[in-house]
């Protein structure tokens, strides 16, 4: 067992310190916002994450999990410290490591020798020598560990993960690391900490270009007439490509791809390479975003100004509460600009909160909002709205147009009560 500190209770935060606790670690979480701390020391979870809630209180009941609001004492006597905190971006790509150099100049005196400090979260490269350079002891490590958590399957990506990337060109530090990963089966790559930082990018930017991949296939899919569905199937079985990341909707966001792009791009062009194969990619999306918008002018017969459209979704997939670069907030920005009136649902969105815009109106069920809708529009995949009778919504709405942004609906259901019913790449 190894005493652990976790800077930063987010998402990534969050999850590594509840996971390595579980694992059997004594791991002490800190974080600046005492509120937050406050309720965490209760077992309170701020976020919807499947399984998260359960692992907090496991750890707090086995006195495994501790939190505080004292982040330099957080880290005395400790033998890893994790730093993981928000590394945002700005319009030019560039990341903000504000928060990740406050953090390393806060506990550099407080450090215990030998101790092994840990970038978790998503950095730019040479990130590991900047926060090596913050702390100045020569007794103290600093290595490269980057996440590779989705939202919505946090807990299993971190218990049962594809591999595990560890950077650090001290090989003791390394052997720590990995040691904390014991009684997990996984490929480990051991490597340099550039290239550890490289790993987390290249894999976001793949994912990111098979998505939008995805959705250029089902726009020509609708032009010749073939089904997307039975295309992606044909090509998930093809072991050079795979299956995951291929599944086709409204386009892609979230807290990690939309910055991780622009990131990866701008760290590309100081370093020299233009690298317009990745901004194509990005550019796709963009255009994933109109077209989504055009289906539903062609749904209510080409004018948008005054018409009402039932959303469901708001989140930027299934499985969590995140609206950050949500993909069905940057459609409802674009019916709103064309004139339309908006009535949303989703599950982890009972009131209006953070980036949804103050004119949605935000309903308490699924056919609350198709209350004198024109036309129904999905655009988060959750699973509640496979459960509605379509001829109860179909009841509650003024129009008869349904556009499947997810193609999460069955179709036949729906156009057997006569309504024109539009998914993507159908």
């Amino acid at each position: 067992m190894a005493r652990l500190a976790i800077i930063g209770t987010g998402y990534v935060g969050l999850t590594t310190g509840a996971c390595l606790a579980h694992l059997g670690h004594d791991v002490l979480c800190a974080d600046v916002d005492v509120d937050k701390v406050e309720r965490l020391k209760a077992g309170q979870v701020p976020i919807v994450e499947d399984g998260l809630s359960e692992l907090v209180l496991e750890g707090l009941a086995a006195d495994r999990l501790g939190f505080t609001a004292d982040v330099a004492g957080s880290v005395v006597d400790r033998q890893v410290v994790f730093l993981c905190l928000p590394t945002p971006h700005a319009p030019d790509g560039s990341v903000d490591l504000s928060y990740v150099e406050a953090a390393a100049a806060s506990i550099g005196a407080s450090l215990a020798a030998g101790a092994v400090v840990v970038n978790k979260s998503t950095v730019p490269v040479g990130t590991t020598v900047v926060v090596s350079g913050i702390i100045d002891r020569d007794d103290v490590s600093v290595a490269s560990n980057p996440e590779f958590l989705r939202e919505g399957t946090a807990v299993a990506d971190f218990l049962g993960p594809d591999r595990i990337v560890i950077g650090s060109d001290v090989e003791s530090a390394t052997e720590i690391v990995r040691a904390l990963y014991d009684g997990i089966d996984a490929p480990m790559v051991l490597t340099d900490p550039a290239s550890a930082e490289t790993i987390k990018y290249a894999a976001n930017a793949f994912l990111v270009t098979k998505l939008s991949f995805a959705n250029a296939i089902a726009a020509v899919c609708e032009g010749v007439g073939a089904d997307i569905d039975d295309v992606v199937l044909a090509l998930g079985y093809d072991q050079r490509i795979g299956a995951s990341h291929l599944r086709p909707g409204p386009g892609w966001g979230g807290s990690c791809f939309p910055k991780d792009s622009r990131a990866l791009i701008h760290q590309a062009g100081q370093a020299g390479y233009d690298f317009e194969f990745l901004d194509s990619a990005i550019q796709v999306n963009r255009q994933q975003f109109d077209r989504i918008v055009d289906k539903v002018r062609r749904a209510v017969g080409g004018d948008l100004a005054g018409r009402s459209v039932a959303v469901w979704g708001l989140t930027f997939k299934a499985g969590t509460d995140d609206l950050r670069d949500s993909p069905a907030l940057e459609i409802v920005e674009r019916l709103l600009a064309a004139g339309a009136l908006v009535t949303a649902h989703d599950p982890t969105v009972p009131v209006r909160r953070g980036p949804v815009p103050d004119v949605v109106v935000v309903a308490e069920s699924p056919l609350d909002a198709c209350a004198g809708a024109d036309v129904l529009l999905v655009l988060t995949e959750w699973p509640e709205y496979t459960e509605v009778v379509p001829s109860d919504a179909v009841a509650a709405m003024a129009g008869r147009a349904v556009v499947d942004a997810r193609n999460l609906l069955d179709p036949g259901p729906w156009r057997d009560l006569g309504v024109g019913f539009v998914g993507i790449g159908r």
